[in-house]
């Protein structure tokens, strides 16, 4: 009798723990947001937000931010930070575009613009790991250096021509994949979007699944218990801060091609609304937590908010107040869920 009331109270303890840690999950409440956002709006204005040209639209402006924050949220786990991503973003696009210019083909410019990238990542990563700068410090610092090598790699000015591989080049960030709809119609997806898609599900099972994973948490947890246990810490942070460069690399590089042109004045502001996504989605900038899922749907909601006000006519001067907003909200939900904890 006492060990089946025992088993009881074991599953019932563990019913009650899945599911405080189910109301815990920032990201499940964000998703809500979005959920009620889109349908106020649909509501509200359903001959122009629910229409799938509308949903084109929002899923591929998302996409740039959604692709660095999956390098951010990688950064943020271990208990970095990275503020370079939006020049980045810029000095990787110019360097595509150059090559271009110079009558490479697409491939060259885009394998030079990813290079570019992962090479300011790795100076990032190594200042930080092997000098033992602060990551604030180094990616300011960084912020503006990437900024100014844009400014003159570019010549300061918009660079258009893409020669002959630029057909190709504006296809991969301007292009679109058609699904089949209802009634034989088609849902557009852009080209942006589904690499965000694809990214978000790689990174979402490596850092679930892999030991390289498992590390960024215990780096970010406890950086001097993870040496102590012969995890590579300096190593992992070099690691982290090329992926970052990477996926601005990439952002950069689709942007461009999107627009078709590049610009030494890509990505501005862009570091504040990637780490407002990673933020909102559930990291801690502490270290030690946060999700890809959480970074795709703080993503989202951003961009989705921005949308909505349109819709509604409010002056898009009150976006960033919004957002700044979110951020502050987002921290002080996860400082009031550890003092609960505590």
């Amino acid at each position: 009798m006492s060990t089946s009331v025992e088993i009881s109270d074991v599953t019932r303890i563990r019913e009650q723990s899945w599911f405080a840690s189910l109301l815990a999950n920032q990201a499940l409440w964000v998703t809500v947001a979005v959920a009620l956002i889109c349908i106020a709006t649909a509501i509200e204005q359903p001959d122009s937000f629910a229409t799938k040209n509308n949903f084109h639209n929002i899923t591929r402006n998302f996409a740039a931010i959604g692709i660095i924050a999956m390098g951010m949220t990688a950064v943020i786990i271990t208990g970095g930070i990275d503020l370079s991503v939006g020049s980045v973003m810029a000095l990787s696009a110019i360097v595509a575009a150059r090559l271009l210019e110079s009558g490479f083909d697409w491939y060259v410019g885009v394998a030079g613009g990813l290079m570019a990238g992962l090479v300011v990542g790795a100076i990032n990563g190594a200042l930080i790991a092997h000098i033992k700068l602060p990551p604030f410090v180094v990616t300011l610092g960084m912020l503006s250096i990437a900024r100014s090598l844009a400014i003159v790699a570019s010549d300061n000015r918009v660079i258009y021509q893409f020669g002959e591989g630029g057909d190709t080049f504006k296809w991969l960030g301007g292009g679109r994949l058609d699904l089949p709809w209802i009634d034989g119609d088609v849902l557009p997806l852009s080209n942006m979007f589904v690499v965000l898609v694809v990214m978000a599900v790689i990174m979402s099972i490596v850092l679930r699944t892999t030991s390289w994973g498992r590390y960024l948490f215990a780096i970010g947890g406890n950086e001097h218990a993870a040496r102590l246990t012969g995890i590579p810490v300096d190593r992992i942070k070099i690691q982290v801060y090329m992926l970052a460069g990477f996926t601005a690399a990439i952002a950069g590089i689709l942007s461009a091609g999107y627009g078709g042109s590049a610009s030494n004045g890509m990505g501005k502001t862009y570091e504040l609304y990637v780490i407002a996504a990673t933020v909102i989605g559930g990291a801690n900038l502490m270290g030690g937590k946060g999700s890809i899922y959480g970074a795709f749907i703080g993503a989202a909601l951003i961009f989705l908010i921005r949308n909505s006000l349109i819709m509604f006519g409010v002056d898009a001067n009150w976006y960033d107040l919004f957002v700044g907003l979110f951020i502050i909200l987002a921290v002080l939900l996860e400082r009031l869920r550890g003092r609960t904890r505590g």
